[in-house]
């Protein structure tokens, strides 16, 4: 296999069509391990992003932090010497693969709140069509409890207002500026949703746009989840506070990136090929 034939082209050509696949055992039993101690050390110092997006007196607790690859060992040994970069190349089409972000997930045993229907990209400040999101389980997830995509959500690239999972309030965007995310859960049958049973090694795979939700979870859910970014992405800044926020590329010292310009920029190295050296 060459380096640039890590994926079969029939799972590419499903991201493409579907904008989700399934990846099994794409992280080693060792890979799985590392990011299991980086999730137990995220847990026990949580950035200043980081928080227990639970509802008020809900059971539970669904924890979530950001930007914490740099910071967490674990972390980026697996960021940068994994297969995911190589494979989220092949899948966007894109020439390099730049982290964006990584997001820790965690659902303690008997968090009730689902993670309602949405897209990611409308979150943050970043424009273009290359993009992928990794979600990877350290704990093994059933059918029930796993992540759910509406296959083709992508395609005709449209974009849903972003909101807050708890309060419901706008984000990023000013109210009404958007469409509101279509009410998938009023009609399933309507939409082709599709979900995996997964086991720790596998992975997600999914376009930033790709409506996706996820349930609460009876047991333990530990999740890892890296963003990637290909050749065509841009720096947009956006109305409000992005999530995650990025204030240093609104910096205007030099050291910040101009709307429209290319993600060259030191928190956003590329991962694939191994070497490259931004101009």
């Amino acid at each position: 296999m060459t380096d640039a034939a890590l994926l079969p082209d029939d799972l590419v050509h499903a991201f493409r069509r579907d904008g989700v696949v399934v990846l099994r055992d794409l992280l080693t039993p060792e890979e799985v391990a590392t990011l299991a101690a980086g999730v137990e050390r995220n847990l026990a110092s949580l950035s200043q992003l980081g928080m227990n997006a639970t509802g008020p007196d809900r059971p539970g607790a669904f924890v979530e932090d950001f930007r914490n690859w740099t910071r967490i060992p674990e972390y980026e040994r697996v960021v940068r010497g994994s297969a995911l970069a190589r494979a989220g190349a092949q899948l966007m089409g894109s020439r390099a693969a730049r982290v964006f972000h990584d997001h820790l997930l965690v659902k303690e045993p008997g968090t009730l709140d689902p993670s309602p229907w949405h897209q990611d990209q409308p979150y943050y400040c970043i424009d273009g069509t290359q993009t992928v999101s990794f979600w990877i389980p350290l704990d093994p997830v059933t059918r029930e409890n796993t992540l759910e995509f509406v296959a083709g959500s992508h395609a005709d690239g449209r974009w849903f207002m972003p909101r807050s999972f708890v309060r419901k309030t706008p984000m990023v965007f000013e109210e009404g500026a958007l469409d509101e995310v279509p009410d998938v859960e009023a009609d399933r049958d309507a939409h082709p949703i599709v979900g995996w049973a997964m086991e720790p090694g596998d992975a997600v795979a999914f376009n930033m746009l790709t409506l996706h939700a996820a349930g609460g979870s009876p047991t333990r859910r530990r999740a890892f989840s890296l963003r990637l970014t290909g050749d065509d992405v841009t720096y947009a800044p956006r109305p409000h506070r992005t999530s995650p926020p990025f204030p240093e590329l609104a910096a205007t010292d030099g050291s910040g990136l101009a709307a429209g310009a290319p993600l060259a920029h030191p928190l956003f190295p590329v991962l694939w090929p191994t070497g490259h050296v931004d101009a």
